[in-house]
């Protein structure tokens, strides 16, 4: 039996929707706050267990998602700051309003610094990945024309040439890998060329001859 891989488009929002429940209802109904500490706590282990050695990893997104479930859970943050204002504000509790006024701000900025800083690794390609296509497409294509490739890459297809269509276009069967060094290899345990041929062997006189010098 296949039991698949887990939905990350269905799932993931369920979790994120729980997340904001229990953050909203910690306000209004305190109550319920320690049936979703409980249900994140089973719903931790199980879904661990169930990532790791049931599902099936159909691909590996390098952590793609996180930057949008960071927002959706900062979005959270600030219901509940704000649904907390409201509240304490139609009971009566109108000297702590102002201090609260600022927990909202202090939010939304350390989601901007959070989106600053780590933002790019999750959009830019790190310079050793990129070095590494370019050296495997000059190794299978070395006279491959890229600038007149990406003169015409953003042309709609109406707009080309036919000569445009076969000087750039891609066969329909795979190019066999070429395994290219991509990696700068140590010298550090290479050893010595010697000096003798294969074929022929240093005679007793000649190693004392080269000691004594």
């Amino acid at each position: 039996m296949d039991p698949g891989s887990i939905g990350f488009d269905s799932n993931e929002p369920q979790i994120q929707l729980y997340f904001l429940l229990g953050l909203v209802y910690a306000v209004v109904t305190p109550f319920l706050l320690p049936f979703i500490l409980i249900f994140f706590g089973f719903a931790y282990l199980v879904y661990r267990h169930q990532i790791i050695n049931v599902y099936n990893q159909e691909y590996e997104s390098a952590a793609a998602f996180w930057p949008s479930v960071h927002g959706r859970i900062i979005t959270a943050l600030i219901v509940s700051q704000l649904l907390l204002l409201g509240l304490l504000s139609t009971k009566g509790a109108g000297q702590s309003t102002p201090v609260l006024l600022v927990l909202p701000v202090v939010t939304f900025y350390f989601h901007k610094y959070c989106k600053n800083r780590y933002e790019p690794t999750f959009v830019k390609c790190p310079l050793q990945e990129a070095m590494k296509k370019d050296t495997l497409e000059r190794a299978r294509d070395p006279g491959f024309d890229l600038k007149g490739y990406l003169m015409n890459a953003y042309i709609h297809p109406v707009f080309k040439s036919d000569d445009d269509d076969e000087k750039f276009s891609i066969a329909d069967e795979p190019e066999p890998e070429v395994l290219v060094a991509t990696k700068r290899q140590s010298r550090r345990n290479t050893p010595v060329p010697s000096k003798y041929n294969g074929s022929e062997s240093p005679s007793l006189p000649e190693i004392v001859n080269d000691q004594r010098l």
